[in-house]
């Protein structure tokens, strides 16, 4: 039967993550493994990614007379 490293889970979500103890015991394990950017997931938003999404969704100029949406 293997073991679950609990301590290096916790480190990596309190310490790494920032979480509060009960904000981490409260994920479920594919939340947590999707905050550590692990399997299954694409991982965490990194610079060339987040210029793909710039280009795609452009900003644009908010005109001053619809007032704010």
């Amino acid at each position: 039967m293997s073991r679950f490293d609990w301590t290096g889970l916790m480190r990596l979500g309190i310490r790494g993550l920032g979480l509060r103890p009960h904000e981490f015991w409260a994920l479920t394990p594919a939340e947590l493994t999707l905050l550590l950017g692990r399997e299954g997931g694409q991982g965490p938003l990194n610079r060339a990614r987040l210029e793909d999404l710039a280009r795609a969704f452009p900003d644009r100029a908010r005109d001053d007379n619809q007032g704010d949406v």
